[in-house]
């Protein structure tokens, strides 16, 4: 059912939308060539569908103070795995993690104002299994759209 409703009208409200969030119906149909509430019913359609799940500002975490990234591996033995995950879910420095194959069991992106807090999460991710800690020195590529 997806395939069908990505059509080039529904890609390009998509894309419209991941540009700016804040469209409203009428300008999104003029930017695409419909009528006010044939766009209605298309965002609709794609939000029932799970192919629209949200709109939000991108905010710049730099200008809050997070000024290192980093990624942490954690070899984590699978009795534990749950309480890693509730431990990632709570914890507002993590932002993303991702169960993986290989030595590690998951690995964790965190940003955090300094190496200090770093540090202390490091020791506070510690008890669910080893670690492994790669500092970001920057990022030359970032896609947080899914281009269409």
């Amino acid at each position: 059912m997806a395939n069908k409703l990505l059509d080039p009208f529904n890609r390009a409200i998509l894309r419209a939308l991941q540009e700016d969030g804040r469209l409203s119906y009428s300008e999104l149909g003029r930017r695409v060539g419909l009528s006010t509430p044939a766009v209605s019913e298309r965002v609709r359609r794609l939000e029932d569908a799970g192919i629209l799940v949200g709109y939000g500002a991108r905010v710049n975490p730099g200008a809050l103070g997070y000024s290192v990234t980093a990624l942490i591996e954690v070899a984590t033995p699978p009795h534990r795995y749950e309480q890693m995950l509730e431990f990632a879910r709570s914890t507002e420095e993590v932002r993303a993690c991702y169960f993986v194959t290989g030595e590690a069991s998951f690995v964790v992106k965190v940003m955090v104002r300094n190496v200090e807090e770093l540090q202390a999460l490091i020791r506070q991710i510690g008890i669910y299994g080893s670690t492994r800690t790669m500092v970001v020195l920057s990022q030359p590529i970032l896609k947080e759209v899914f281009a269409l």
